[in-house]
Parts: structure tokens; C-alpha cells; sequence
């Protein structure tokens, strides 16, 4: 929200977000806050979405998530005055399932880990018995589009006084994950799928990436962690994987492309059609690349000249600010996602929603 208010334009942002918990902290920041619909399928939310843009006369619709219930309504948006900030429906379906991610991306030649996928414990017993042959650590997350929740590294071995001490971490025995499936099936429960694959090397490398539509990379900024401290990196290699991810699935404006190592060498771990949570951190590459999707998205340019500056260091700090308290109306209608509104192309006042 601070890189769109604070735009190399000069642009007045007003600022529309929503999220399906009032309580939510961004809703104290934006200027102004609504509530979303808990629990709708994407028929229901696709509606909510058009109704609070034509409501509200947004600009544009920036979505940070239920990107399968709006990607393929575009034109829908459009013909309320509503530009969709979003990569392509086809696209959209294959990266939220990180199953279908891994298969196409390996018949793209992107590298990826080798996974396998369960639904029941047997088939979890197989697959870490498989992955685990060679000594390597294996671990297990959703398939789908859950974030990092879900995610475990399995692990069997004894508690230690050592690990006892350490820094937490979400680790599981391999025979409580099996008895958590069996239990379900059990229970009559849906079947739900875990992707099953060995627990790759840090660091973590998060590629943020601003690219046109049809897939052309513009800007490709790669983040790593080293405990306090974020490393943007000058790294061409990974930047050129992310190239080639965004080329295939033909990616649009705002998207996140994760890596990590596996004998040294870089594996596509994730690669999501968002907005990363992140992305903020690269103001410190001088460049702005959410107003400059902005630019893409309703002028077909993005403003940027120069390449960004790589190589910094960042210092990672907690900051405390007051805010004060805002009601908000549960039956209003809130934005989906993240809107931002724009009279003309080239406009002195826009008002942008945005969803967290």
C-alpha cells in the first residue's frame, strides 16, 4: 500500500482492502476497509467482486488470492470500468496445484525436486521409504495452494536434549502423518492430497517478477534469507529459471518464483500467479514495481528505465505504530482482492482497493 500511495506519478492512490477477518491489522492502514464474504464458492465470489467494483467504481483489481474465481472474468471487469490485474485462467489453474506445477514445469525443462503424491498412508509409507533411500531428509506439504501451511519435515528419530533446545520446527514422525490419513479415511473425510518430496537446501530464493502480458519478463529481483538479514541478489541464474517459468505459463504483471538447492544445484520449489507477500522489499532495488504493474496494466508501459539496484543487504526490524481504531460495517460490500481505481489512463486522483 506505502509503494502504491508513494508512486514515482505523483498519483493520489485512495486505497480500498478487504479481508474475511475485520480484526485484520491492514485494515487500519487503508483508506477504506471492508469485509469479505468466509466461505463462497468462486460463482458467489466472482459476484461479490463485480458488485464491489461497479459499486465503488474501482480502477483496478489487484487479487492476492481466489485468482481461480476471478481470472477468467476479465472482460466481466471490464464492462464495469474494472481493469483485472491477473495472469491467465490456464495459467492460474496449473500453479495453484503444486502437482500440476511439477509436471508441467518439468515437461517445460524447468528443474524441479522429485515429489510424489498421497492420499492415504500407505502410499505416504512408499513414497518417504522411496525418497528417503539415498539418507535424504523428506518432507510433506498440501498439494494445493495452502502457503506454508501443512508443510512438515518428517522425522523419526528420538527427541534430543539438542533439538529439544534449538529453534522450533515443524517437524512430524512419519507414523503420525500415516495415522492422520488413516484416521480420515476413517472418518468418512474427503480425500485430500500431500505432495511428498525431499527437504530441499537453503536458502530460500523468492524472485519477484514483473512481466507483460503473454509472459515477458521485465524485471526479475531474486530475495534470500539469511536469519535477520534479506539479500537481494545479483544472480542471473535464477532470474533466467524464473524467465523461462513466466515464458511457459505466459505470466502477467505481478507474480513469485521460489527456488531452493538440491545438490547445489536451483529446483523450482513454488511458483505462484500473486503477488508475493514479500514484495515489498524491493523498494530497497529502487525500483516500484506495484505502480509500475499499475502503469502495465492501464497504459501498456511500465515507467521503469533503469535496471534495479541488486546486491543490497536489508536488516530485517520490528516496527510498532499506532493506529486508530476503525469500525467497519460487516454488511458493506467489500473489494475482493485489491482494486485500484483510475478516472483516465493518465489520472490526478486513483483509488486503489486492496485485499489482505
Amino acid at each position: 500500500m506505502r509503494l502504491l500511495r508513494e508512486n514515482p506519478d505523483g498519483v493520489d492512490v485512495t486505497m480500498y482492502a478487504s479481508n474475511v477477518d475485520p480484526g485484520a491489522a491492514a485494515l487500519s492502514v487503508c483508506d477504506v476497509p471492508a469485509v469479505e464474504p468466509r466461505h463462497v464458492g468462486n460463482d458467489e465470489y466472482a459476484q461479490f467482486a463485480l458488485d464491489f467494483c461497479r459499486t465503488n467504481r474501482i480502477d483496478v483489481l489487484i487479487p492476492p488470492r481466489r485468482l481461480d474465481a476471478l481470472a477468467g472474468h476479465a472482460a466481466d471487469f471490464a464492462a464495469v470500468g474494472t481493469s483485472l490485474m491477473c495472469s491467465p485462467l490456464s495459467a492460474v489453474q496449473v500453479l495453484t496445484s503444486k502437482t500440476r506445477t511439477y509436471e508441467a514445469a518439468s515437461a517445460a525443462g524447468i528443474p524441479v525436486p522429485p515429489w510424489r503424491v498421497v492420499s492415504d498412508a500407505a502410499g505416504l509409507r512408499a513414497a518417504v521409504a522411496e525418497l528417503s533411500a539415498d539418507g535424504e531428509t523428506v518432507c510433506i506439504k498440501p498439494s494445493g495452494e495452502y502457503s506454508a501451511f501443512g508443510f512438515r519435515i518428517l522425522d523419526d528419530r528420538p527427541l534430543s536434549m539438542a533439538s529439544l533446545l534449538a529453534p522450533p520446527r515443524p517437524v512430524a514422525s512419519v507414523d503420525a502423518v500415516a495415522e492422520a490419513l488413516q484416521r480420515s479415511a476413517d472418518e468418512g473425510e474427503p480425500e485430500f492430497e500431500l505432495l511428498v518430496m525431499p527437504y530441499l537446501d537453503a536458502p530460500e530464493i523468492s524472485i519477484d517478477c514483473l512481466s507483460a502480458p503473454g509472459g515477458e519478463l521485465l524485471v526479475g529481483i531474486p530475495r534470500s534469507k539469511q536469519g535477520r538479514f534479506r539479500m537481494l541478489l545479483d544472480n542471473p541464474e535464477v532470474v533466467d529459471i524464473a524467465r523461462q517459468l513466466v515464458r511457459h505459463f505466459e505470466l502477467a504483471y505481478l507474480t513469485n518464483v521460489q527456488l531452493r538447492f538440491r545438490n547445489g544445484e536451483p529446483v523450482l520449489l513454488e511458483a505462484n500467479p500473486r503477488p508475493s507477500a514479500g514484495l515489498f522489499q524491493t523498494a530497497f532495488a529502487d525500483v516500484n514495481l506495484p505502480w509500475a504493474a499499475v502503469r502495465l496494466l492501464l497504459q501498456g508501459d511500465s515507467g521503469l528505465r533503469n535496471p534495479p539496484r541488486l546486491g543490497a543487504c536489508l536488516a530485517v526490524a520490528e516496527a510498532v505504530m499506532e493506529v486508530a481504531p476503525r469500525p467497519i460495517v460487516p454488511d458493506a460490500l467489500p473489494p475482493p482482492e485489491s482494486p485500484i481505481r483510475v478516472p483516465e489512463p493518465v489520472a490526478d486522483t486513483w483509488s486503489a482497493g486492496l485485499a489482505v
